[in-house]
C-alpha cells in the first residue's frame, strides 16, 4: 500500500468558479474551472480522477499539464510560491458508479425517469472537475450549471441567476461560504416540493420526484424545521445558510450526505406515507434527518482537518440526532433505541480482536471508505460521547459546545480542540481521559465480586473469539448504585465497602462504554431487581444484552440465557422486549442439527411471548401507546417463531384477505414473511412484481424482508440472480438482499455460494463504494461451520492486500472463528436444557 501526499501543502485554494454542462442523454460532462490560491512550491498539483483535461492555464499563460491515476500535475516556469490563478478545462462521464455525478432512475405514470446528482464523499469531487479534495482545504465556491431546460436544478446555495435559452437552461448560484469539496452538491431534474420556514427565518424545503406524494413529505418537512430551531438554541450558533434542502433521491448509495444546504436521502429515509408508514419508520426518518442537520454545524460549519477524525463528524452527528429528537418528540423515548440499537451494535463489533479504533489513522484514499463502520465511528463514538455527557454533565456539555463553534467556525480541528473546549467549560480533566476512548480499539469488562463486606472491582478488555493478549486499560465511569464506589476507575482493580441495602449494578443508565460481570449474588440479586421491576426498564435491558455478551465471549455458558429469558416474562417494554427477542435468537445457532430441540426453542419462545400475546393480539386497539403498537411486533415475531398453527394461519389469512399496502406497517414484514415461509412458491412471483411495481421505498423494504425467508431452493435461486438485474433490485439494496439470504438458514449456503461466484460482479459494482467491504462483513455475520469457516479463508485470504477489504476479512475470520468455537463448546448443554424443559 502506499501513502498519499497532502496536496494543500503545496497549493491552498481560496475560491473556485465552476462552469459544468451536462449532457444527460449522452452521459456526459464538460466544463471550466478557474482556481483562485496560494501556491507553496514551484508546481500545482490537483486532484482529477477519470476526467479529459483539455487545457490549464496559470495566471492566463498556457501551462504544461500532465495526468496520473487521480492527480493532475500543472508546471510553469511563473509557478513560484504566492497568490495564483489556474484555469482548466475538462470533461468526463456521467456513471452508474452512484458517486461523483450520476443518474437516478424512476417511472412514473408509466415513463421512465431520471434524476442527476452527486455524491462527492469522501474523495470523489475529483471525479467531475479538478480540486485539492480534501477536507482542510475549504474554499468559497461559485458554480454554475448548464442543463436541459425544463427541470429543476438544486445546489447548496440559493439560485442566483437562471436564463432558458432552446433547450438549455443556465442556472447560477449565490457564492457559497468557505466549505471542503465533499460537501459541494447540486441535483437535476423533475421534482415537487414543499416548504416552510424556521422562526429564523431560514426556508426548508422536502424534495421527491413525482412518483412520490405530497403527503409523504409532511413528516420530514416538520421534523427540519424544528432540528434546526433546536440546535440554533442548543449549539448558540445560528443555522449558517439561507436555505435547508432535503431531497429524496430512488439512486443512492448512503442512508445520506450532509451537503452544505442540500441534503441528499434514500427515499426510505426521507419520505413517511401519513396512512401506511410504520412508527418506526417515522422514528427512523426523524433521526436521519436530526442526524444530516446536526452535520450543517458538526462537519461542514467546523471540519475535521482529515479523515482520521472522521468521529468528530459521525459520532456527534450520531449523539445529536438522539438529543434533538428527544426533545422534539419526548414522548419516543428515544434513549431506549440508542441503547437497543446504538449500543448493543457497539458492543458486538468492538468486542473482536483487530476491530479499528474511533480514532484511527488514515494514509490512503482506499482507506477512507473502511472509516465508516457504522458500530464503531458512529455508534460506539456516539456513545462514548454519551459518556462524556452525562460525566460532565448536560450543561457544562452544552456550553463546551458552543464555545467551540464559537472559535473554529469555517475553520478545520482535531479531535483535542473539542476536548479542549468541554475541559475549559467542565473544570475536569477530560482531554487524556477521552483520548483513551478514542485512541483504543475495544472495551472494558468489569468484574464485580462481593465477600458480604466489600465489593471488588476488577477490568481487562473484554473479547468474542479468538484474541491477543491485552493489558489495555481504560478510565471507567462507574455510574455505581453504591455511594463508597469512586466516579472513576482508573485502576486495574479496586475494592471499596459494599452496602446490601444498595443495588450492586455498575453502569446506571447504560451510558458508558463498558460491560460487568457479576458474581452469583450480586447477579442474582439484579435478577430478584427485574423481577419486582425495581429496576428502570433500560438497565434491565442492559443486563440481558451483558448477559449475552458474557455467553458469546466464554465468561458464562450459553444455556444460562434460556432461564434468564424465562425471568423477563412480565415485561412490558418494548426496546427490553427486542433485546429478549435477540437474546432467543441467539440461541438458535445451537439447534440447527437437532430437530427436537429446536421445536423446544420455538416452543420457549411462543410460551414466553404468551402473555403478551394475549394482551395485545393482532389488531390496533384504540388509544393504545405507541410503544404497545411497536411491541405487537415483536410479540407476534416470537409467536411466529413458535409456528402455533392458528397464529401461522392467522398471517396467512391477513396476507390473501388484504392488500400490502393497507396491512399494518408496523406487522407487514411479519405478515410477508410467515406466508412466504408457509405458501408455495407463486407467492414469490406475486410479491416480487409488486416490489419492482411500488414506488413505496418502504414498502419494499418490507418486501424485501419478507421474500428473503422462502424455503424454496429454486426460489432462494431466483432472488439471488435478481439481485444482479437493476430492473428489479436496484444496486442500492444489492447488498440488503444479500445480508437478509445470507443470513436465513435455508438459505445461507446458496447465498454464500452465490457471493462467492459472483465476486466479479460485486467487485466490478462496487469496488470504490462504501458497500464494497459488505459483502465479506456480512457473510462473516451468518457463517456457522467449521467447514464454512475454511471457505472463507480459502476465499477472502488472498484479497487482504485490498487496502480496502483488509481489515473487514480479518475481522471476518475472527467472528467465524469465535463463533465456531462458540457451537462447538457450548451445544450440548444448550440442547440438553432444552431438552430437559418440561
Amino acid at each position: 500500500m502506499h501513502t498519499s501526499t497532502r496536496l494543500i501543502d503545496s497549493f491552498v485554494p481560496e475560491h473556485y468558479d465552476l462552469s459544468l454542462t451536462m449532457e444527460r442523454i449522452q452521459r456526459t460532462f464538460s466544463g471550466t474551472v478557474t482556481i483562485h490560491g496560494e501556491a507553496k512550491t514551484s508546481r500545482i498539483a490537483l486532484h482529477s480522477k477519470d476526467l479529459t483535461i483539455f487545457s490549464a492555464t496559470v495566471d492566463g499563460k498556457e501551462a504544461d499539464f500532465s495526468a496520473s491515476e487521480d492527480t493532475l500535475t500543472i508546471t510553469h516556469a511563473d509557478i513560484i510560491p504566492g497568490k495564483h490563478i489556474i484555469v482548466i478545462t475538462f470533461a468526463g462521464k456521467i456513471t452508474d458508479a452512484m458517486h461523483g455525478l450520476y443518474p437516478c432512475y424512476y417511472e412514473h405514470d408509466g415513463e421512465k425517469k431520471e434524476l442527476l446528482a452527486t455524491q462527492f464523499e469522501s474523495h470523489h469531487a475529483r471525479e467531475v472537475f479538478p480540486c485539492v479534495d480534501e477536507p482542510a482545504a475549504k474554499a468559497t465556491y461559485d458554480v454554475t450549471l448548464t442543463t436541459e431546460n425544463n427541470v429543476t436544478v438544486l445546489g447548496n446555495m440559493p439560485v442566483a441567476s437562471q436564463t432558458a435559452q432552446d433547450d438549455t437552461l443556465v442556472t447560477k448560484f449565490e457564492t457559497t461560504p468557505r466549505m471542503s469539496t465533499y460537501l459541494l452538491a447540486w441535483v437535476v431534474g423533475t421534482m415537487h416540493c414543499k416548504t416552510a420556514t424556521t422562526k429564523d427565518g431560514v426556508e426548508v424545503n422536502v424534495w421527491a420526484t413525482p412518483a412520490q406524494s405530497s403527503e409523504s413529505l409532511d413528516f420530514a418537512l416538520d421534523t427540519a424545521v424544528r432540528s434546526i430551531e433546536f440546535y440554533n438554541d442548543y449549539f448558540g450558533t445560528a443555522y449558517p445558510l439561507p436555505k435547508s434542502d432535503h431531497v429524496a433521491l430512488p439512486d443512492f448509495g448512503s442512508g445520506a450526505m450532509e451537503n452544505w444546504g442540500l441534503i441528499t436521502y434514500r427515499e426510505v429515509a426521507l419520505l413517511a406515507e401519513p396512512k401506511t408508514s410504520s412508527i418506526s419508520s417515522r422514528q427512523y426518518i426523524a433521526t436521519v434527518v436530526a442526524h444530516e442537520l446536526a452535520h450543517q454545524w458538526f462537519g461542514n460549519l467546523v471540519t475535521m482537518k482529515w479523515w482520521n477524525n472522521l468521529w468528530l463528524n459521525e459520532s456527534f452527528a450520531t449523539l445529536m440526532e438522539y438529543i434533538a429528537v428527544d426533545a422534539i418528540y419526548p414522548e419516543w423515548n428515544i434513549w431506549m433505541d440508542f441503547a437497543a440499537h446504538e449500543s448493543i451494535m457497539a458492543l458486538r463489533r468492538d468486542s473482536i480482536d483487530g476491530v479499528q479504533a474511533v480514532q484511527v489513522e488514515v494514509d490512503h484514499p482506499d482507506e477512507i471508505s473502511t472509516l465508516f463502520d457504522g458500530a464503531i465511528v458512529y455508534a460506539k463514538g456516539a456513545r462514548l460521547l454519551r459518556m462524556l455527557q452525562q460525566y460532565v454533565g448536560d450543561a457544562d456539555f452544552q456550553t463546551g459546545l458552543k464555545q467551540y463553534f464559537a472559535d473554529f467556525a469555517y475553520g478545520n480541528t482535531e479531535g483535542d480542540d473539542l476536548w479542549r473546549a468541554i475541559e475549559v467549560t467542565s473544570g475536569k480533566p477530560i482531554i487524556d481521559m477521552m483520548n483513551a476512548w478514542i485512541s483504543q480499539p475495544g472495551y472494558p469488562v468489569v468484574h464485580a465480586s462481593t465477600d458480604g463486606n466489600n465489593m471488588v472491582l476488577t477490568q481487562e478488555q473484554f473479547f468474542v473469539g479468538p484474541h491477543e493478549a491485552s493489558d489495555r486499560k481504560w478510565p471507567i465511569p462507574l455510574n455505581a448504585a453504591q455511594s463508597t464506589a469512586p466516579t472513576l476507575m482508573t485502576d486495574s482493580s479496586l475494592r471499596c465497602s459494599y452496602n446490601e441495602s444498595l443495588s450492586p449494578q455498575l453502569n446506571v443508565g447504560d451510558s458508558a462504554h463498558f460491560i460487568t460481570h457479576y458474581d452469583k449474588q450480586l447477579f442474582e440479586s439484579l435478577i430478584a431487581q427485574v423481577i419486582s421491576k425495581q429496576m428502570d426498564p433500560i438497565d434491565r435491558m442492559q443486563l440481558i444484552t451483558q448477559a449475552t455478551l458474557l455467553a458469546r465471549s466464554g465468561v458464562s455458558s450459553s444455556n444460562t440465557l434460556i432461564d434468564l429469558v424465562a425471568a423477563y416474562r412480565q415485561e412490558t417494554n418494548e426496546p427490553v422486549w427486542g433485546a429478549l427477542a435477540m437474546t432467543l435468537a441467539e440461541l438458535r445457532k445451537f439447534v440447527d442439527d437437532n430437530k427436537d430441540a429446536e421445536l423446544r426453542l420455538r416452543a420457549l419462545s411462543a410460551d414466553i411471548a404468551h402473555e403478551q400475546y394475549e394482551r395485545l393480539g393482532w389488531h390496533k386497539k384504540d388509544g393504545e401507546p405507541e410503544d404497545d403498537t411497536k411491541l405487537r411486533s415483536t410479540i407476534l415475531g416470537m409467536t411466529i417463531y413458535g409456528e402455533l398453527p392458528e397464529v401461522i394461519d392467522q398471517a396467512k389469512r391477513i396476507f390473501s384477505e388484504t392488500d400490502l399496502i393497507d396491512i399494518d406497517p408496523e406487522l407487514r414484514p411479519l405478515i410477508i414473511s410467515a406466508s412466504v415461509r408457509h405458501g408455495d412458491d407463486t407467492i414469490v412471483d406475486e410479491l416480487l412484481q409488486q416490489y419492482t411495481t411500488t414506488s413505496s421505498a418502504e414498502l419494499r423494504e418490507d418486501i424485501c424482508l419478507g421474500i428473503t425467508s422462502t424455503r424454496i431452493p429454486e426460489k432462494i435461486d431466483q432472488l439471488l440472480e435478481a439481485i444482479k438485474n437493476p430492473a428489479i433490485v436496484r444496486p442500492q439494496d444489492a447488498a440488503r438482499w444479500f445480508v437478509y439470504l445470507v443470513r436465513g438458514r435455508e438459505s445461507r449456503k446458496q447465498a454464500w455460494a452465490w457471493m462467492q461466484t459472483n465476486w466479479d460482479w460485486i467487485e466490478k459494482t462496487f469496488k470504490g463504494d462504501k458497500s464494497y467491504d459488505d459483502y465479506p462483513r456480512y457473510s462473516a455475520s451468518a457463517l456457522l461451520t467449521r467447514d464454512e469457516l475454511e471457505e472463507y479463508k480459502r476465499f477472502f485470504t488472498p484479497m487482504q492486500n485490498v487496502t480496502a477489504l483488509k481489515r473487514v476479512i480479518a475481522m471476518g475470520i475472527s467472528e467465524i472463528e469465535g463463533r465456531v468455537a462458540l457451537i462447538e463448546r457450548d451445544k450440548a448443554a444448550v440442547q440438553q436444557q432444552l431438552l430437559a424443559k418440561d
